[in-house]
């Protein structure tokens, strides 16, 4: 593998990690802002997938569908299948939606 992509992985990782502490962060808090939540762990599984098919030599594309995303990745390991089971496209409702004023809505805790 080459170093370009090791470190594009690398970068992945760590801004999906990023994404995972401000969610976790936020949640912790007096009032917690539940839609800054949703779209944060969105975004860390999104950037986690990415990770997993930059590492396996997959074109990523501009989009962020997760189903698409776990589709591409069951492609290289059979074991993405159990991501569907723990509901995770679900949170791709919260990629965008969440996102501006006039679908504006607060996911309970």
């Amino acid at each position: 593998m080459n170093e370009y992509v090791i470190e594009k992985v690398k970068q992945w990782v760590l801004k999906a990690d990023n994404d995972l502490k401000t969610a976790k962060d936020e949640i912790n808090t007096d009032r917690p802002a539940t839609d800054t939540i949703c779209f944060h762990a969105q975004q860390s599984v999104e950037k986690l997938l990415k990770a997993f098919l930059t590492y396996s030599g997959l074109h990523i594309g501009l989009t962020h569908n997760l189903m698409g995303f776990i589709e591409m990745c069951k492609g290289v390991d059979e074991a993405f299948d159990s991501l569907y089971k723990l509901n995770v496209p679900e949170l791709n409702e919260y990629a965008i939606d969440v996102r501006y004023p006039d679908d504006f809505y607060s996911p309970d805790v």
